[in-house]
């Protein structure tokens, strides 16, 4: 829409955690995980900012989330850190703090926890002149002002 360009990675799943299938433990992972099971551990893709993790709306993840790329459409109970882009589907029920570079998020999709924003670039911090105009004795308005 703006740039013409697609934002979102072109994912390739090498690992799939079917809806049958239940991991207690924690997962570390590199290039794509689907789930449509769950996982009673914490999900983590190591330091790569190309992996990518998708929970579909069968999926349950109890424990933290790590990974550059996350596609949520199903319920997790932790926090979730998303260094590149989060998606929430309609679906998506998240019960924890979501740390996030660029998010979209669906209508329908819930989060129960605080929402926080983390540039991926360097933050420029912005320098505030004050102001020369002198103040009012009562401290109300500048002097001058009618």
């Amino acid at each position: 829409m703006f740039s013409g360009k697609n934002p979102r990675p072109a994912v390739r799943i090498d690992t799939l955690v079917g809806r049958n299938t239940e991991i207690s433990g924690n997962v570390t992972f590199s290039g794509g995980l689907h789930v449509d099971g769950t996982i009673h551990g914490n999900v983590s893709c190591g330091e790569s900012a190309e992996s990518a993790l998708s929970l579909s709306q069968h999926g349950v993840i109890k424990g933290e989330i790590r990974v550059a790329h996350i596609t949520i459409n199903g319920t997790v109970e932790g926090n979730v850190y998303a260094s590149q882009r989060l998606v929430l589907g309609a679906e998506a029920r998240i019960t924890g703090d979501v740390h996030y570079n660029l998010i979209e998020m669906a209508v329908g999709a819930t989060v129960d926890g605080k929402m926080v924003h983390k540039p991926a670039g360097p933050v420029l911090a912005l320098s505030h002149q004050k102001s020369e105009l002198p103040v009012a004795p009562s401290g109300r308005g500048v002097l001058g002002e009618g």
